[in-house]
């Protein structure tokens, strides 16, 4: 019993998760809207939120240092596809050169502010907030106001085409299931790899009925994403992208000694400091880090668009934060994870799609949103009390 109330307690977002995706799906079908998990929807949920999980995995390390966040984010993203649009569109600029000068920019500004964090000791809150005005006013002097468009197909294919390319329609079901046989395989054979590892290292475990309802319920989710993906366009590829950071970033805040300090951070920054941790090298690399993946998402988002505008960004800050909060990061840094945030950002889409197509009006959106982030944040913080007591 402890066991399952254990999992119910760590998996809280993502069976929430799942119950809204099929409470959307009942209320559309219902009212003649069509469906949420329509193929074309499933890829379109795809391109509208892969800047949300790539901000929102930056966002979770700035978090973990200590409840830090980066308000300057959308700032950054505007800025950054600001140049990218100059030099692609304007000056004609190779795209290959184009892309690393962009991610050189983000990851400079990001440096900046870090620098400012880190060393002078400047409070982020401030810092960043001064960022977000900063930046976004560059990226309008930059633009002059008006919007660059369109973009280069040279360019647009990088992060707005699918694959496999085939015409053949049966041909791309089969192979984006073979794919999905495959990442199961993997998956399930990390899983109990890890298992095993625990098991020898004197870990606690769940039980195997746990693992293997853990196995089915997320293979089988595979499976059928991917069928669906398969029956539109294939597997777009942003997700591909998308799915290289947090696999990356995972690893790094799971497996690696730097991302273990991120975490040790948040717990006692003093004690953490005086073990011996360099822990304003730490704050410098997670806001750079921050600038790196702004430039990253910026250049997703303006392929999306195939414009770059002066409002780009607008409010992307928030879609990040919001992320993390929901995914279980703790507003007090220290706890969080990758897949949490990525969770959380699907939670925000879901919702965000789902009550569009119903034509919820955008103000009672907004509220529901503000209500959802306010209730994650008052459980982490309830639950921290009721376990000091």
């Amino acid at each position: 019993m402890n066991r399952i109330k254990s999992f119910l307690k760590e998996n809280t977002m993502l069976i929430a998760l799942i119950v809204v995706t099929i409470l959307f799906q009942i209320l559309i079908t219902a009212f003649g809207k069509g469906s949420l998990l329509k193929p074309q929807n499933i890829s379109n949920l795809i391109f509208q939120n892969s800047y949300v999980v790539i901000l929102a995995t930056g966002m979770l390390l700035c978090i973990l240092t200590g409840g830090n966040i980066d308000l300057s984010v959308g700032a950054v993203v505007a800025l950054t596809g600001a140049v990218a649009g100059t030099l692609i569109i304007n000056m004609g600029m190779n795209v290959y050169l184009a892309i690393l000068i962009s991610l050189l920019v983000g990851t400079a500004i990001g440096a900046v502010q870090a620098y400012c964090i880190a060393y002078v000791e400047i409070p982020p809150f401030i810092v960043t907030l001064g960022g977000m005005l900063l930046w976004r006013g560059i990226a309008q002097v930059i633009l002059n106001g008006m919007t660059l468009a369109p973009y280069p197909n040279s360019y647009l294919k990088y992060f707005t085409s699918f694959l496999p390319k085939t015409e053949n329609n049966s041909l791309l079901l089969a192979i984006s299931m073979i794919i999905a046989a495959i990442i199961c395989v993997i998956f399930i054979a990390m899983e109990i790899v890890g298992r095993v590892k625990k098991i020898k290292k004197g870990y606690t475990v769940d039980s195997m009925t746990v693992l293997l309802a853990k196995l089915i319920v997320i293979s089988a989710a595979i499976m059928y994403f991917s069928y669906l993906l398969g029956n539109y366009k294939g597997y777009p590829v942003v997700l591909i992208l998308i799915s290289a950071i947090v696999l990356v970033y995972s690893y790094f805040t799971k497996n690696t000694v730097p991302g273990r300090y991120l975490y040790a951070m948040g717990g006692n920054a003093k004690a953490t400091r005086l073990s011996g941790v360099n822990t304003k090298k730490m704050m410098f690399f997670a806001y750079t880090n921050m600038g790196f993946l702004c430039a990253v998402a910026a250049l997703v988002c303006i392929a999306r668009f195939n414009s770059s505008a002066p409002s780009l960004g607008d409010g992307y800050e928030l879609d990040a934060i919001g992320s993390c909060f929901i995914g279980g990061a703790s507003a007090y840094g220290g706890t969080g994870t990758v897949g949490g945030s990525v969770i959380g950002a699907i939670f925000m889409g879901v919702m965000n799609n789902g009550m569009s197509i119903l034509g919820v009006d955008v103000n009672w959106q907004k509220a529901l949103k503000g209500f959802v982030l306010v209730g994650a944040v008052a459980f982490d913080v309830i639950s921290k009390k009721k376990v000091k007591a």
